[in-house]
């Protein structure tokens, strides 16, 4: 949101610049005049300026004053006194210094509690994404750390209570909470795959899906959910509070972000109104608010050069369970089309290792697609009755989004361990009928695709879809 109704929006400028690309002088110049005629907003000028500065720009007296006067401003639009200040910082950031991760940490916890004035957020924001410092395993791990600190908190003894009751171990999968989720932002507006598939996978897993509305996309998980019909679930009824009783009634769970981290509400006009991509772009498969309780998660990033960022800041946090995957088209899911990459993080006497490979169609047993198929840019309402076609078993054998489902399904639970099971199973399937082959990264991904179409073909993932939308109403007599 622009600070006055006379401002004019630089973003597509501001985007080059934090990207490095080039930019013309007379680019420079229009913005140059629009701030001595008062025509920007307070966060695009702080921005603008620390970039001119930080790519070598010579600025004019007036913008230096102005830039330095930005970086010292604490004061909000009351003249808060409660706000902090990073004038430190930042000129550490713009003279090029060195910064330790907990610095900038502790920067990014102040949003949470409004205690930065919108220009030095601005700065902040922008400055680490000009620099990378935002794609720093080490800051993003403390960065998210403190966002799941500042995040509301669930009572963990009630939670680790409900997870036991459920009693879901299976294979070399223990019972705990899982997710499967993505950074966004790949530009390819596919099908709600990691949601569906999060569905699908609850038939057999604990989920807990961390998610929100759409940012880059035309349908965002929580937007999907919102549109299934002839009842959504109420996404805003599963709180802290209510989580763990939650649990007691359903094996899925999704964790509405806005819910859980309110003190996101204190950064999303200064967001919209830069226009960038920033460190939160990034930091939402990582601040999932059960983090402690998570087993096993997939998390999909949108650019091949994050994988190995994504799996150090999970080693860093000590998980032992997870992968990281980006399709060769910069998808943020495993691809139906072609090659994904793939980060498998695991123990191993006692140390997290990280492996990379390849997984492709074949390995799951499945054809290619083309990702036209499994995309169109469709709305909500559209991807929710796909959704549910899905779950009540009436898409053919060998339709695109189901192969596409499949994959990612048969992904989380093969990184879960549920596909060690003993043979037969609890599924009701003859020993005959497990698919014991590996492939890539030594996993039974046949197996798991075995077990999703079982989870859609036996109801199961229908019925634990209609428990989940029950228990938000806090319907439970009906749940065994």
């Amino acid at each position: 949101m622009l600070d006055g109704p006379n401002h004019i929006s630089i973003s597509p400028l501001l985007r080059r610049l934090v990207k490095h690309s080039p930019v013309g002088d007379d680019e420079i110049a229009a913005a140059s005049a629009l701030i001595a005629e008062d025509g920007l907003s307070n966060a695009q000028t702080s921005l603008f300026l620390g970039l001119l500065k930080m790519q070598g720009y010579e600025l004019k007296d007036s913008e230096h004053k102005l830039l330095e006067f930005k970086v010292d401003d604490i004061h909000g639009p009351t003249n808060d006194m409660k706000h902090s200040s990073i004038g430190g910082l930042l000129r550490q950031i713009l003279a090029k210094g060195h910064i330790e991760a907990d610095t900038i940490a502790a920067a990014i916890a102040l949003i949470f509690e409004n205690r930065l004035s919108t220009t030095q957020c601005a700065l902040l924001l922008g400055l680490l994404a000009y620099t990378g410092l935002d794609r720093d395993p080490l800051v993003l791990a403390k960065t998210a750390a403190k966002m799941r600190k500042a995040a509301t908190q669930v009572d963990r003894e009630a939670l680790c209570k409900a997870i036991r009751l459920q009693n879901r171990a299976i294979g070399l999968y223990q019972g705990g909470l899982c997710d499967i989720t993505g950074t966004g932002g790949d530009g390819h507006s596919t099908f709600n795959v990691s949601t569906t598939a999060s569905i699908v996978a609850s038939s057999t897993l604990l989920l807990s899906k961390h998610g929100n509305r759409a940012s880059s996309s035309t349908s965002g998980s929580a937007d999907l959910l919102k549109s299934i019909q002839p009842r959504s679930p109420r996404v805003e009824a599963i709180t802290a509070l209510t989580l763990p009783s939650i649990y007691e009634a359903s094996a899925y769970a999704f964790l509405f972000a806005p819910v859980f981290h309110p003190g996101m509400r204190h950064v999303t006009s200064i967001r919209n109104d830069l226009g960038i991509r920033t460190i939160f772009n990034v930091l939402g498969p990582l601040v999932n608010p059960v983090e402690g309780d998570i087993e096993a998660r997939i998390i999909g990033v949108a650019e091949r050069s994050m994988g190995a960022v994504f799996a150090e800041v999970l080693r860093l946090s000590d998980v032992k369970k997870a992968m990281v995957v980006c399709g060769a088209e910069n998808l943020d899911e495993i691809s139906c089309a072609g090659k994904t990459n793939c980060w498998h993080l695991f123990e191993h006497e006692a140390t997290i290792k990280v492996e990379h490979f390849e997984l492709e169609p074949s390995d799951f047993g499945l054809p290619a697609h083309p990702l036209s198929k499994v995309a169109g840019k469709k709305l909500p309402q559209e991807n929710a009755k796909i959704l549910v076609d899905l779950l009540q078993n009436k898409l053919s054998n060998d339709d695109p989004v189901l192969h596409f489902v499949l994959m990612n399904t048969a992904a989380l639970f093969a990184i879960s361990g549920a596909c060690e099971d003993s043979p037969g199973g609890s599924k009701g399937l003859a020993a005959d009928q497990v698919v014991a082959e590996r492939g890539p990264g030594g996993q039974r991904w046949k197996e798991g695709v075995r077990k999703a179409r079982w989870a859609i073909e036996s109801g199961g993932a229908l019925r634990s879809l209609d428990k989940y939308i029950e228990v938000t109403y806090g319907e439970r007599e009906n749940n065994s």
